[in-house]
């Protein structure tokens, strides 16, 4: 997915972007009810002649749910404020932005809890977003920030793609879709990745739904009128050139052995 002449999206990234949301064409639906749906992203006919190779590399995932109850202005809101992450998503660890590089645009980190006996990841990430009357996008994916190198305690995970297009069906509801493609890294086999964010992604965007429910009561107690993801004269964020920055990629990094996932789950099958 071209990114223009420099590493923050240009108009045709966010145009390919909402083109994969809303196709239908090479994705097989893998859920379906309670008004939500699953798909995964499947080779073209012409493309699919050895069905290993599909199995070596990360699936990408598209989750769609039809909400009734919550805006889409405030689905968008929910996504930006960091600091009502903390009230509802019990697997972050550490979330915090790091700088701006232009009014719709930021670089973050992120990281999270993993079930033992995974190691816990983290993610660097560029973030931009386009807002319109009909519609909102987020796109984010890895970088490298010079100062916030891969830790040791942490396996440094890369989003190559992931984002929400968000677009209002009344004034109190929304389709909201969600589309990912990324790697955990680890030694996890890819077809567990691949199976285990199948199973994930329902119950990852039921908790966002929930926290969309609840944020008109946060907002409205801790500084409503404070939004800089559309108001950037309300950001306090040191400005970054985005040329510091590059394209974090997967074979760059060390690949951490979590061979002790193996050896529980055969101590298990044992037991």
């Amino acid at each position: 997915m071209s990114r223009g002449t420099g590493i923050i999206p240009d108009e045709s990234m966010f145009n390919e972007f909402k083109r994969q949301c809303l196709s239908t064409e090479n994705w097989l639906s893998k859920y379906d009810k309670n008004d939500m749906e699953v798909w995964v992203e499947v080779a073209p006919l012409s493309a699919s002649t050895n069905s290993k190779g599909n199995l070596s590399k990360v699936h990408k995932i598209k989750c769609r749910m039809n909400i009734k109850d919550v805006s889409a202005a405030t689905m968008f809101d929910v996504l930006h404020d960091g600091m009502y992450r903390k009230t509802w998503d019990p697997t972050m660890l550490e979330s915090f932005d790091i700088a701006r590089l232009a009014p719709n645009a930021d670089v973050g980190y992120y990281s999270w809890l993993c079930p033992n006996p995974l190691k816990n990841r983290d993610v660097v990430t560029l973030r931009s977003w386009q807002v319109s009357e009909n519609e909102y996008v987020i796109i984010n994916f890895s970088v490298k920030h010079p100062k916030f190198p891969p830790r040791k305690d942490l396996v440094r995970a890369v989003s190559l793609l992931t984002g929400y297009l968000i677009r209002p069906t009344g004034p109190n509801s929304c389709i909201f879709t969600y589309l990912s493609q990324a790697d955990p890294r680890g030694s996890l086999p890819k077809w567990v990745v691949n199976k285990g964010s199948q199973v994930l992604a329902p119950k990852v965007l039921r908790s966002v739904h929930k926290a969309g429910q609840n944020y008109p009561a946060w907002k409205a107690a801790n500084s409503p009128d404070h939004k800089p993801w559309l108001y950037p004269i309300q950001s306090e964020l040191p400005m970054m050139d985005p040329a510091e920055l590059s394209i974090q990629r997967g074979d760059s990094l060390e690949n951490v052995d979590e061979s002790l996932t193996k050896d529980a789950k055969e101590s298990e099958d044992s037991s």
